[in-house]
């Protein structure tokens, strides 16, 4: 039987890709591994959260929840990015509750996206916006970012448009997975300026927001609401990676098109899960900030010792990962170094060319392990890189 065209074209090109959970799931077979591979929080959800969501049980909030999400999360979360960012969004009509910002983009992009738009994409970057993006038909423009210390200059977005012409969309991820850059207000302004005059959308992948460390983040949403749809959740603030609950903020035109496309795809979240959440963004502003403190310390020690091992890395303002440049001394491509170390070092890590254009010759370090893991890691690192000195 002939399957769908479009999605078996799609799924052969996710062939060619190196899934951050397959890379995972291959480290693993390793024994004695440490896995430095995954995004994953080893902080477990604040008692308060899960006291919440057991609460919603006896409850019986075990109904079909509104679609758009329910309203003590829609609420919480509005105030939440009110007062932590000066964002205002009305609850009722600008908010929308999704599974995960997974879903998210996918949601977004099935959203505002016509077949044959293009969807602009500073790399390297998340692997999953470009996939998502092809799926529903648009053709992706990667902006290599690696020479301008990866970060999106307005100069580069404004040549890029003028380029394509059909451009739909701008995916701006800050702090940046995998990298760890943020973007300053002076910076974020330039973009806008470039973003208003060609009249596109701007895609804020902000999930990372509680995890800027000598910064405070400033969302897009600030300066081009009209344009920009914020996208936030659970996961990393709050150690829910599992609770799967994301968020999306944006015109009240553009949460009614994906809250209409969310009736089909998911009729709504889990009803525990996001009164759980709403706990979180109501009762637990501040946890994520603790958490912060701690990747910081992380980041600190995983730094140092990969710069004395010989490598080198912009220092990340964000997120939970190194994105750090292979000694010179090696040869081989980041995927086959990558699994080199992983053989010889038992230490994973994500190669470079799994983020797109300008990641090829690094390796991605995630930091979210625990302290004893990361010190671990850094001795075998070191031990690796001397012995292929000889």
């Amino acid at each position: 039987m002939d399957m769908s065209k479009r999605m078996n074209n799609f799924a052969k090109s996710l062939s060619t890709e190196d899934p951050i959970d397959a890379m995972t799931a291959e480290f693993n077979k390793i024994p004695g591994m440490i896995t430095l591979t995954i995004g994953e929080p080893n902080f477990n959800t604040p008692e308060h959260i899960k006291k919440a969501a057991i609460k919603a049980i006896e409850d019986n909030h075990s109904h079909y929840p509104d679609v758009q999400g329910v309203p003590a999360l829609r609420k919480a979360t509005a105030d939440f990015m009110h007062d932590k960012y000066g964002l205002s969004y009305d609850p009722k009509t600008q908010v929308l509750v999704t599974l995960g910002v997974t879903e998210a983009i996918h949601a977004v992009f099935a959203s505002i996206i016509n077949p044959g738009d293009d969807v602009i994409i500073p790399t390297p970057a998340y692997p999953f916006y470009k996939p998502n993006a092809q799926a529903v038909g648009a053709h992706v423009v990667e902006i290599d970012t690696s020479k301008d210390n990866f970060v999106l200059t307005p100069q580069r977005l404004e040549a890029t448009l003028k380029q394509y012409p059909h451009a739909k969309a701008l995916v701006l991820n800050y702090p940046n997975n995998p990298v760890g850059n943020v973007y300053s207000k002076d910076q974020l302004t330039g973009l806008a300026k470039v973003i208003k005059k060609y009249g596109i959308f701007c895609v804020c992948d902000e999930i990372y927001s509680e995890l800027s460390y000598d910064s405070k983040h400033v969302s897009m949403g600030n300066i081009i609401p009209d344009q920009a749809i914020v996208m936030n959740g659970a996961s990393k603030s709050f150690a829910m990676t599992g609770w799967r609950i994301g968020l999306v903020f944006g015109p009240a035109p553009v949460i009614r098109q994906m809250n209409a496309l969310n009736s089909f795809f998911t009729n709504g979240i889990t009803t525990c899960a996001q009164y759980a959440a709403a706990e979180g963004f109501k009762n637990g502003r501040d946890d994520g900030l603790k958490m912060r403190d701690v990747y910081k310390k992380r980041r600190d020690i995983l730094r140092a010792g990969l710069d004395k091992a010989g490598f080198t890395s912009p220092e990340p303002g964000g997120a939970f990962y190194i994105f750090a440049k292979i000694p010179s001394q090696f040869n081989q491509n980041s995927l086959q170094f990558a699994k080199q170390l992983a053989k010889e070092a038992r230490v994973g890590a994500m190669p470079g060319s799994t983020f797109g254009p300008g990641g090829e010759g690094h390796l991605r370090f995630s930091y979210a392990t625990s302290t004893d893991n990361i010190r671990t890691a850094v001795k075998r690192i070191q031990k690796f890189v001397k012995y292929h000195q000889k």
